[in-house]
């Protein structure tokens, strides 16, 4: 056979449902990068789906396993930067602040009005909580944390991504 043949015949076992899932998991991750939707949920959601249309043991344990990862996920992405910013001393009123202006920010600059928002929200927090010249430090070390949440859920997403095509392959 040719590889024109082979990638035509294996293209064709795909079902509505596992490219409506894939779809489903690939704006989930888009989701964990862009803080606009639930994007470790809607993956969930998606293998989850998936393993009550399949149905068989083998979809259940994709199910299960992917779960725990995401699951895992969740509780990684708060409990490592939570740490580390308590170590650099940023206080919980700062990022609460940044999540608020963050919101603000989203309504009047569309997408990119969360980084802005709540960069300016942690860094107002921090000038009338330590003055200017310390308050940019802790800035910054919210910012890192942000971005080790973000990496943190994203790997854990991908990581359930991998597991349910690695399940799709197997059914």
């Amino acid at each position: 056979m040719t590889a024109s043949v082979l990638r035509s015949a294996s293209l064709s076992k795909v079902t509505g449902v596992e490219l409506l899932v894939a779809v489903g998991i690939a704006v989930g991750l888009v989701g964990v990068v862009v803080p606009l939707l639930p994007g470790a949920l809607l993956a969930w959601s998606a293998i989850v789906v998936w393993g009550f249309a399949v149905g068989t043991a083998t979809g259940w344990a994709v199910v299960g396993v992917a779960t725990a990862l995401i699951a895992a996920g969740q509780i990684v992405k708060y409990t490592i930067p939570g740490r580390r910013l308590r170590a650099d001393g940023v206080p919980n009123r700062s990022l609460v602040v940044g999540g608020l202006v963050a919101i603000v920010g989203f309504f009047v600059v569309p997408v990119v009005g969360v980084f802005i928002g709540f960069v300016l929200g942690v860094y107002a927090s921090e000038v009338q909580r330590v003055g200017a010249r310390t308050a940019w430090p802790s800035t910054k070390a919210a910012l890192r944390a942000v971005g080790v949440s973000m990496l943190l859920e994203l790997t854990s997403t991908l990581l359930a991504a991998v597991v349910w095509s690695i399940g799709v392959t197997i059914t």
